[in-house]
């Protein structure tokens, strides 16, 4: 087996606070187990396919790897695993709703490790907001698994880590597709297509900037609004969702050929389309239009919608900087840039607000 990845946590991270609060005498068999496990997932943006994908068209997810989900666990003493996340501190059992995702995230590693029993303190955070769009979820069950796998030194394939996140997602999505399980511990952009989950080639020199509207999205009401729609007026809504299918085809071809001026145009065309089929948000609009009025070449909602975040194509640092300071004029909560060609990010303004968005990121996690 590799290197334990809680060896490779940096030295300033936050650990459980449990930590080291231990004794042979209230966990047996320590010798089986590390002092501590860490996992680390991203956070996700869908570029195109938002709300088509359900039906089987299209859809392109890029992971944001510097947009981090972390989680450490730790083993204590008693017969109830702890957890301390976005401003919750007590038994996992009794955590509620929100956190239905983490406790299976547990139940389906131990499952994996084939042991049981142990009980673990549990500590996430995140550079992201939660309910925006960006993953969440998935990151959130991702990292968990990694740190509870880690914790008991026990090795799993790629597939094996994609498995047990999925899993993990049914407590939260009933039918998850599998986009965010595998995008947000991916390194490459992530096809879905009819079910088929591929990566994509990607050749663009471009920025992406993720605006973050303070809305939290409901993505089952703006599915179950678009279900809806698509019962009642069947043929006006079937030409939309084939339409944003299209687009997502050809932004595949816009990605390999660098092609920005069209990705842009199609990421315009795919918020109109979003637009139509109502699941928009005035505050979305408004940071739409204020990033494409700051020169941004496409802008769109991302995700469910109904709130959320939306994200703005740049063909430039400098652009993408100068969209960033509009969208916060504008009243974004949070806003990031992302170079494309090579998958680094920004962090926000300056560091005030850089601080301020990391706090709010640290109440945010589900």
């Amino acid at each position: 087996m590799g290197k334990p990845l809680h060896e490779q946590t940096p030295q300033d991270a936050r650990t459980p606070r449990s930590l080291g609060a231990v004794s042979t005498d209230d966990v047996h068999d320590l010798d089986k187990v590390y002092l501590s496990g860490y996992g680390e997932t991203w956070a996700k943006t869908i570029l195109i396919g938002d709300h088509s994908a359900v039906y089987g068209y299209p859809a392109i997810a890029l992971p944001l790897q510097s947009l981090k989900m972390r989680a450490w666990v730790a083993p204590i003493s008693g017969h109830e695993h702890m957890l301390h996340a976005l401003g919750y501190d007590g038994e996992l059992r009794k955590s509620g709703e929100r956190f239905a995702g983490i406790r299976r995230a547990v139940q389906v590693a131990e499952t994996f490790v084939g042991r049981s029993g142990l009980s673990f303190d549990i500590v996430t955070e995140a550079d992201f907001p939660a309910e925006r769009g960006l993953g969440s979820s998935a990151a959130a069950a991702g990292a968990v698994i990694r740190a509870v796998l880690d914790a008991y030194g026990k090795a799993a394939s790629p597939d094996e880590l994609f498995a047990l996140t999925n899993g993990a997602e049914i407590i939260t999505h009933g039918h998850p597709s599998g986009l965010d399980s595998v995008t947000t511990c991916a390194s490459d952009p992530i096809l879905l297509d009819h079910g088929a989950i591929s990566t994509v080639v990607m050749n663009i020199p471009a920025y992406l900037v993720i605006a973050d509207s303070g809305i939290s999205g409901s993505t089952r009401d703006a599915v179950g609004g678009v279900r809806e729609r698509y019962e009642h007026e069947h043929e006006r809504t079937r030409t939309i969702l084939e339409s944003l299918g299209s687009l997502g085809e050809l932004a595949v071809a816009d990605l390999a050929h660098g092609d920005i001026k069209g990705l842009g145009a199609h990421m315009n065309q795919a918020q109109d389309m979003l637009a139509q089929l109502q699941v928009s948000h005035p505050t979305l609009d408004s940071l739409v239009d204020a990033a494409r009025s700051a020169g941004a070449v496409g802008a769109k909602l991302t995700g469910g919608g109904l709130g959320g975040c939306m994200i703005a194509l740049a063909s430039s640092r400098r652009q993408a900087e100068s969209i960033q300071g509009r969208l916060y004029d504008h009243g974004a909560k949070g806003v990031w840039v992302h170079a494309l060609q090579t998958g680094r990010s920004s962090g926000n303004r300056d560091e005030e607000r850089y601080a301020s968005a990391r706090t709010r990121s640290d109440e945010s996690i589900a």
